[in-house]
């Protein structure tokens, strides 16, 4: 049902306009009437509705005032349709620029009037909540892809740094900054245990968002979740702020605890790690915050790393970094042996070392937020995996032993394996369909292998063997073929050169282009362009 509110100040015009078609038969719900625009703005503000049916002049708040007020704050809804006694030019003009769907005369309104122009207005909002839907959809589908890169960023997970600084300038993210810390958060609430999953993840996300809103008033940052009781921080330090940047940093820590227990109850303990100069030493800086969480207490819920000197040990973190190159691999391939034996290896690891238990929940850990975030549809997959617990894979957080962490592991790892074997041939088909999608759309840049693999994140050798698999031909025979099949419709256009064709098309040099073009026609492109003239 679409709902529509009536604001007018006449109550027989209120009537007569609810009396005057049925409402039910287009879907419509009547859900109020108000006898000026203020009344109607409430009604709006608590009610949203997609529709409203407004008099021009009235007390209070006229509705042209109402529409204004509703353009004037971005709101995608309501449609609005403006009813007057007045036939003003003035009017009408200023009602279209509010985009008012409509404006009818009252003296004029008919059931067939109002009828049409409420199917006009119907039309508008099924426009309106479809356009909204792909903008949302397109907008989380950004938010997840910076996401992953973030994450790719503080577990070092970048073949290398010209693949970072690739996908840095394609999402329009800048490190024009003087330096960087990153800052490992525990949210501490005796209540989570007794919370529902709901519950949890709820409180969880209002953390975030208060974090994010309070931190930002004081420094630039990026806010990354990690689990329903961690979040990680990475702050970008202009030269004043780093100069400073202890300071700055801790003073917009504490407002951040502050405004979290005064809203929520709950306690925030934070530790920072080095300060570093480079974007690829941001992994480094979140391992020292990482190390330092165990020294944290109640009088001091915020430590930085360089307080501690190189002879305090400090190795409450597990070394990621030694399967970094094998685990993202296997996540990017969605390979169940290779993801087989790096579970196994780790598992082997904690078997004798019982005592070593905030380690192997790091380690978890890390395995846990590496799949949540990098594999095509994590969530979903990880929950299905866990759906036989009480709290799904954040089970994990509840363990009190070595021995509990590694069986919660090898049920991870044999059912990370056994979804990855179903969805490993509709993945790779998937890969070269979307693969051939950027070709296409990419076809005037110089395409290179290396270049994009990148894109996908996956390794050179990995797409070329997976074209040549899924595919008719092979990566680079492709490229020539689309490529050239682009060069046939420009010389059908007749407009374009030789030269400015293979410029167009990203080739490194004419020359270059009619061998390829000989290559796949049979004929140079000037013998080719005379044989269809």
């Amino acid at each position: 049902m679409i709902n529509l509110i009536i604001a007018d100040d006449e109550p027989l015009v209120q009537a007569g306009i609810k009396s005057m078609i049925n409402w039910d038969a287009y879907g419509i719900n009547i859900i109020g009437t108000a006898p000026n625009g203020a009344l109607a703005w409430e009604m709006i503000q608590e009610n949203a509705p997609e529709i409203v049916i407004t008099d021009i002049k009235m007390p209070v708040m006229s509705g042209l005032e109402l529409a204004r007020k509703c353009y004037e704050e971005n709101r995608t809804f309501p449609v609005f349709i403006i009813l007057t006694s007045y036939e003003e030019f003035q009017f009408v003009k200023e009602a279209l620029d509010y985009q008012v769907i409509a404006y009818l005369v009252k003296l004029e309104l008919t059931p067939e009037t109002l009828t049409a122009t409420l199917e006009r207005a119907i039309a508008k909002v099924s426009e309106l909540k479809a356009a909204s839907h792909t903008d949302k959809s397109r907008d989380h589908g950004i938010f997840l892809i910076k996401e992953h890169f973030f994450t790719r960023l503080v577990l070092n997970l970048f073949e290398s740094e010209q693949q970072f600084l690739f996908q840095a300038e394609n999402l329009n993210i800048s490190f024009d900054y003087a330096a960087y810390a990153c800052s490992y958060v525990t949210i501490d609430d005796h209540r989570l245990s007794n919370m529902t999953s709901d519950k949890q993840i709820t409180l969880y996300t209002n953390s975030l968002q208060v974090t994010r809103e309070i931190i930002s008033k004081y420094i630039t940052c990026h806010v990354l979740s990690l689990d329903t009781k961690h979040f990680c921080i990475l702050f970008f330090l202009n030269d004043a702020h780093a100069a400073d940047y202890r300071s700055v940093i801790q003073k917009a820590l504490e407002q951040t605890s502050s405004m979290l227990f005064n809203y929520y109850n709950i306690n925030l303990f934070a530790t920072v790690g080095s300060l570093v100069t480079t974007p690829m030493q941001i992994a480094a800086s979140y391992q020292d915050a990482k190390q330092i969480t165990s020294q944290l207490e109640a009088d001091t819920p915020f430590l930085f790393f360089e307080d501690f000197s190189g002879d305090t040990p400090l190795k409450n973190v597990f070394n990621m970094s030694l399967f970094k190159e094998d685990i993202r691999k296997a996540y990017a391939e969605f390979d169940e042996k290779a993801l087989y034996d790096i579970f196994t290896s780790i598992i082997d690891l904690f078997k004798n070392q019982s005592t070593h238990y905030v380690q192997a929940l790091d380690a978890a850990g890390n395995i846990l937020y590496l799949s949540l975030s990098l594999l095509n549809g994590g969530e979903q997959i990880v929950s299905e995996i866990f759906s036989d617990r009480n709290n799904g894979y954040r089970s994990l957080y509840e363990l009190t032993n070595v021995e509990q962490i590694l069986e919660w592991l090898t049920v991870f790892r044999d059912g990370l394996c056994e979804s990855f074997a179903s969805h490993n041939k509709d993945y790779k088909h998937h890969i070269v369909v979307n693969v051939k999608k950027y070709i296409g759309e990419h076809i005037e840049e110089k395409l290179m292998l290396n270049k994009v693999a990148e894109v996908f994140s996956i390794s050179p050798n990995y797409l070329s063997v997976l074209f040549s698999k899924y595919n008719d031909m092979g990566f680079t025979d492709y490229i020539n073929q689309t490529k050239v099949n682009a060069a046939i419709r420009m010389m059908e256009e007749g407009n374009h050169k030789v030269y400015e064709i293979s410029d167009l098309l990203g080739f490194e040099s004419a020359f270059y282009f009619s061998r390829v073009f000989k290559k796949v026609t049979g004929y140079s492109p000037r013998d080719y362009m005379n044989k269809n003239v």
